[in-house]
């Protein structure tokens, strides 16, 4: 029991193991949204706007300058799983697709080839503060799929299963399976191209939710795979013997369970296992290959294509207040929660 490699400190972009590149963590506190969805133009002076990132008055504008966000860029050959825990994102990208998601929505992207998105964070109360809590993990395509058409799938949260188990206490975790499976209950199906669309792949995504004083134990899985569990709220954890506060990476030895005894407070994890990829690795940006002449490749079709170009009036685009959490897929299919 127990299999803990190593212990980290948590920053903005979290480190992680292949078959995983990375994950960002956003938590801002917004204001209320002015009609334009932004911030009241008072609120952004002072500001380093296209480039905030100094969570000044507990939020960031990141690349938007009018909107909290990351106006339309490129990405290729990976995936990327965006988590919306509290409050919204809008999708937008060079296929034609948009949509809106949050409050517990997961969307499941494949770049691919090659694709232009956008992912702003509309203020939707114009009454009251606008909380984000947002992760966005790195998923890596194995070569096979680099080259795919990108194409994303919504998970919405009314269809994502969650596990409550009790300890001897009483006292109930929550699982959230966004991939993978616990429990023997599996999540929804991936995007098809996904590493994670493959069983034998064991990859597991969760969010696992632990009330105050409760234990878990956290099962084992594959002993090839490579998991990660990152401690991002709460007070403090014991688990394999060590005292561990919040804020903190525990890289684990997916072979073995791990029992975890919870502090005073509420604590709040995410889950990432699977079984690595094992290919070479060149990233350059927002561009992920196998060689260098692979990367210089996908610069040079971005320079020339764009991927397709930007289909929409605004870097910084959002979607219609009434429109209410939906998914316009490229071939024109809408889709609602």
């Amino acid at each position: 029991m127990g299999g803990i490699i190593k212990i980290r400190e948590l920053g903005f972009q979290w480190e992680t193991l292949d078959p995983f590149m990375f994950c960002a963590f956003h938590q801002d506190n917004f204001p209320k949204g002015e009609s334009n969805f932004g911030p009241a133009k008072e609120l952004l002076k002072d500001r380093f706007l296209g480039n905030d990132f100094q969570k000044k008055d507990g939020w960031r504008m990141y690349h938007g300058k009018n909107i909290p966000g990351f106006p339309y860029h490129p990405h290729a050959g990976f995936e990327t799983v965006t988590l919306v825990e509290e409050g919204f994102a809008d999708h937008s990208d060079s296929l034609g697709a948009k949509g809106r998601f949050g409050e517990g929505d997961v969307q499941w992207m494949t770049a691919g080839k090659g694709v232009l998105h956008s992912e702003m964070f509309p203020l939707l109360n114009q009454d009251k503060p606008n909380p984000l809590l947002l992760f966005q993990i790195w998923l890596n395509l194995p070569r096979k799929s680099k080259k795919v058409e990108p194409h994303y799938k919504m998970l919405w949260s009314e269809e994502i299963p969650i596990v409550s188990i009790e300890d001897a206490q009483g006292l109930k975790t929550k699982v959230k399976i966004i991939a993978g499976e616990f429990n023997n209950t599996k999540a929804i199906t991936t995007t098809p191209d996904s590493w994670a669309a493959d069983e034998n792949n064991n990859v597991n995504i969760w969010r696992i939710s632990m009330p105050a004083n409760a234990e878990f134990e956290l099962p084992k899985a594959t002993d090839e795979a490579h998991r990660m569990l990152f401690f991002y709220e709460g007070e403090s954890i014991n688990a394999d013997g060590f005292e561990i506060p919040s804020a903190h990476s525990l890289q684990l030895d997916a072979s073995e369970s791990l029992k975890i005894k919870n502090g005073n407070k509420n604590a709040e994890f995410l889950l990432l296992n699977g079984k690595p990829i094992g290919e070479p690795v060149v990233q350059q940006g927002p561009f992920v290959a196998n060689t260098r002449p692979e990367i210089q490749d996908i610069i040079s079709e971005f320079q020339q294509t764009q991927f397709g170009g930007w289909p929409w009036p605004e870097a910084e685009q959002v979607h219609a207040e009434d429109k209410g959490r939906f998914a316009k897929h490229a071939d024109g299919k809408v889709e609602k929660p």
